[in-house]
């Protein structure tokens, strides 16, 4: 009788570390492990609280706010927990294959199986495709777009250097013809990603997702109606051409970055010239933690053996962040200006309930003042939580060793991976009673696109390490859309039940169409 295989037998890849008491690989230690490190960079009593805390999954979240916290003391401060968190990641995760587990600095070393590549040209021979933002069924571009833009400034929805680089966006048409930049996306498929946009923008996309069906249909499909060229992995013992590809995916097209991570790093690394590197994949649970890791060890690699290469995220807005004293005041002085009405029905509800979003400013040795607004989700997990702090801390180490990272804060939005959380789902539904904004997918992708468009163009964008930038965090105040989670007066995660509540009432409303991603 065959029998089921084990979790081990079934890992293959890039994993967390087995833990030396239970020979299990536990998550939460390596979490506990990896953030201890980063602290004891700046704070050993820091450090030893994070080692101390039994219940991870419910004490993560104010050590993950205390190391941004610590990272505003001052510019080298943050660089520091930065180098020491990604050190004790590399130390930490392995690479698993035939060859037992790994260091994954030593696997990415190895000769591994290899890619080639096949390459596959748009149909179009129109020039780059006007950008417009997609809301409510309608198109906005020119003077409405600029409207929209700024009704979103006024309602807090996004600050006004997002705004003013879209402006800018417009303002550059030519910007858009994206035939001299070469884009390796990482996750190519992602929902929220720029894939549809960089297709009729004559872009040279170097492909990355899953050999799957799904993926590489949407990719195929998105290429073929437009102008631009497309680099796919291919098994390098595969036969298979474009012909064999008209009527979808067939085995052996695309590359899994999980167990393939240094075969992708080797193979992007042979096309000669600079990559603008897209770290765009997301997975559910623990495996986000990995394939973040994965996706590190590639960029890394690639800036590594080319400093011209730019590496491009984007960051949640449901997590800790430094935001400037104009912010933290506004949050501030929503909180003591609430109604009476507000004050007497939250008030019987206790101080877990409706706290207030930002209680204080934090000095920096720049001579500046921030505040921190924490929009950590707790549904959301402690593996979610590293790998989005995994992301920051590259692009801070990045841009502190003279290499362009852009990292623009992406507001929540209704992709399908979102909103199968039922309590998530939920809680965007209700969102807009706190003045939350969550987008449609196609609404973030076409503005997150043009965003990464004007930091490659705009000689002034924060992204570029030629630009100073008077403290590491400011990159990720900078062009921020976060859909209103800055500006909310209450500290989100304890309005979120309330959010839920509404939103699912809404959901089960007669004749009311249920949400979907």
């Amino acid at each position: 009788m065959q029998t089921k295989p084990t979790q081990e037998e079934q890992l293959e890849g890039v994993a967390f570390p087995r833990d030396e008491a239970s020979g299990h690989r536990s998550t939460s230690e390596a979490s506990r492990t990896i953030l201890a490190a980063a602290a004891s960079a700046v704070s050993g009593e820091a450090a030893d609280a994070i080692r101390q805390t039994r219940n991870w999954r419910k004490g993560y979240v104010g050590h993950f706010h205390r190391l941004v916290e610590l990272g505003l003391t001052s510019p080298e401060a943050a660089v520091a927990i930065a180098r020491a968190g990604l050190a004790a990641t590399r130390e930490a995760f392995v690479f698993h294959g035939d060859r037992g587990d790994l260091p994954i600095d030593a696997a990415m070393t190895q000769p591994w199986d290899e890619l080639r590549t096949l390459t596959i040209n748009g149909r179009s021979t129109e020039g780059p495709a006007p950008w417009t933002v997609p809301l409510d069924g309608e198109q906005l571009s020119g003077d409405r777009l600029r409207v929209q833009l700024e009704r979103w400034v006024c309602r807090g929805v996004m600050e006004p250097s997002a705004a003013d680089a879209l402006h800018r966006c417009l303002d550059n048409p030519d910007w858009f013809d994206l035939s001299d930049h070469t884009f390796a996306l990482l996750g190519a498929a992602s929902e929220a990603g720029p894939l549809g946009w960089f297709a009729r923008w004559r872009a040279r996309l170097v492909a990355v997702d899953v050999p799957a069906a799904g993926p590489w249909n949407r990719i195929l499909q998105e290429v073929r109606e437009g102008n631009g060229v497309l680099y796919a992995p291919v098994d390098s013992q595969s036969a298979l051409t474009e012909e064999d590809l008209h009527h979808g995916w067939k085995e052996g097209l695309g590359a899994n970055l999980l167990t393939r991570t240094p075969a992708i790093a080797r193979w992007l690394a042979s096309f000669d010239t600079p990559l603008d590197v897209g770290c765009l994949a997301y997975l559910h649970g623990e495996k986000h933690t990995r394939v973040s890791v994965a996706m590190d060890a590639i960029a890394d690699a690639l800036q590594q053996a080319n400093p011209d290469t730019s590496i491009a995220y984007m960051a949640t807005p449901t997590d800790s962040f430094a935001v400037p004293e104009t912010v933290a005041k506004r949050v501030m002085a929503a909180w003591r200006d609430r109604s009476l009405v507000s004050k007497a029905t939250q008030w019987p509800m206790g101080n877990h309930a409706f706290a207030p979003g930002i209680t204080r400013l934090y000095e920096c040795n720049n001579g500046k003042r921030y505040g921190i607004v924490d929009s950590t989700i707790t549904q959301q997990g402690p593996n979610y939580a590293l790998a989005k702090r995994l992301q920051q801390w590259r692009a801070t180490v990045a841009r502190a060793d003279g290499r362009d990272a852009v990292m623009n804060i992406a507001p929540s939005t209704t992709t399908r991976s979102v909103v199968s959380n039922p309590a998530l789902a939920a809680g965007f539904a209700g969102a807009d009673l706190f003045n939350v904004e969550v987008f449609a997918p196609e609404t973030t992708n076409a503005l997150m696109a043009a965003l990464w468009v004007h930091e490659l163009r705009h000689d002034k964008s924060a992204s570029k390490a030629g630009n100073t930038l008077d403290h590491p965090y400011e990159l990720f105040m900078d062009n921020a859309i976060h859909g209103g989670l800055w500006s909310v007066p209450y500290l989100p995660r304890t309005v979120l039940p309330f959010a839920a509540a509404a939103g699912f009432v809404r959901q089960h409303l007669p004749g009311r169409k249920k949400q979907s991603g």
